[in-house]
């Protein structure tokens, strides 16, 4: 192989994914040529991000990423509605690379339900990862380890995915095409014969090189750390591997969806705590009321605390919210009077919430780095 052979089999990959789907940033395409690499040399690696394409509304061409996909990943099973115990079956006879449609039909609306499935999709990402199940009837009852280590695509509409899932994957949030955004007719037959030598030549490369990827420790683009370094690191490995642009390219896809991920938090609790500090820091306070806090909260249009499921949100439901990080309701004096409420400062404050769990903030521009 020539010196640049992985860059150009990767850029291959690229141009003949692009062909099919019109997607939101140009670091998308780039992402997916290196996730789909990546199935070819799994167990090499540690872990497997997990790939999420998340929409507002069908037709916006998350089925169609699965579909190419298909032509492109090492051993791709689709599927909409395998049961957990066939998948279990299916990932230990592997290996496969599961590319599941429709999975926001599997789990209810807060991301709930169907925890055999949602135990095999969280656990399954690392390879030493077995989830044990009793097998037989009760006079004679033995313990079943199943290995469920696999690289897995999940596609659905936004806001039903587990947060256990989201936070071990890499999501492309879709959007339907625009009038003039084009993309080539998805002919089956056609696919399969023109990616047959794409689908070769990235599985011989791979494999070429999948000793070197697999004890590699990639650099880190600044601020990429914990699970987001965790994640990246098949990727980044295989884009070192390739040389030429691929280096570069990758760490800028890597910035892009981490900082993406960042910002669009992956969970309502993540949510509050930023929605809090930034009300307290718009009013430059060390301190409210519930009820101050929970009108403000209800008055945010964009925000789902005025609709949480179903209605606002309670001085309840918000203690409950806040105790999972251990920020407790506190009394406190002002003006001569005690109201309940919360405060930063203190071993039960938001404060130590924040830092723990939100981007670091950039207090003179006001801007998470």
């Amino acid at each position: 192989m020539s010196e640049h052979s992985g860059a150009e089999v990767l850029d291959r990959v690229q141009a003949f994914l692009s062909r099919f789907n019109a997607f939101p940033d140009q670091h998308c395409a780039p992402m997916l040529a290196l996730w789909y690499a990546h199935t070819w040399a799994a167990e090499h690696f540690y872990i497997t991000p997990r790939l999420v394409l998340s929409s507002a509304e069908p037709g916006s061409g998350k089925t169609r990423v699965l579909e190419v996909a298909r032509f492109l990943s090492k051993a791709p099973e689709m599927t909409f509605s395998a049961t957990p115990a066939a998948l279990f079956r299916m990932v230990g006879a592997g290996p496969i690379t599961i590319l599941f449609d429709e999975i926001d039909a599997i789990f209810d609306a807060k991301g709930g339900g169907n925890e055999d499935l949602r135990a095999l999709v969280n656990a399954g990402y690392k390879r030493s990862a077995t989830v044990a199940r009793c097998k037989g009837d009760a006079g004679n009852m033995v313990i079943e380890r199943f290995p469920v280590y696999a690289p897995a695509a999940l596609a659905g509409i936004a806001g039903r995915m587990p947060d256990t899932i989201m936070s071990r994957a890499i999501t492309i949030h879709m959007r339907r095409r625009r009038a003039d955004e084009t993309v080539e007719p998805f002919r089956e037959r056609q696919v399969d014969e023109q990616s047959t030598p794409i689908r070769e030549a990235l599985a011989a490369w791979v494999e070429s090189v999948g000793d070197q990827v697999g004890t590699a420790y990639p650099e880190m683009p600044d601020g990429v750390a914990d699970r987001s370094a965790e994640i990246w690191e098949p990727l980044l490995a295989i884009a070192d591997a390739a040389g030429g642009h691929w280096p570069d390219t990758a760490r800028a896809a890597c910035l892009y969806f981490v900082t993406a991920s960042q910002s669009n938090p992956a969970s309502d609790r993540i949510r509050l705590l930023a929605d809090l500090r930034a009300v307290f820091n718009d009013r430059g306070v060390k301190r409210m009321s519930t009820v101050e806090i929970l009108a403000v909260l209800h008055s945010m249009d964009e925000a789902p605390w005025g609709d949480f499921y179903g209605r606002p949100i309670n001085a309840r439901q918000l203690a409950v919210e806040l105790n999972a990080y251990g920020v407790k309701v506190t009394a406190y004096k002002s003006g001569g009077k005690t109201f309940k409420g919360y405060v930063v400062d203190g071993d039960n404050g938001l404060g130590d919430a924040w830092a723990r769990y939100l981007p670091t903030e950039n207090v003179d521009e006001g801007t998470a780095v």
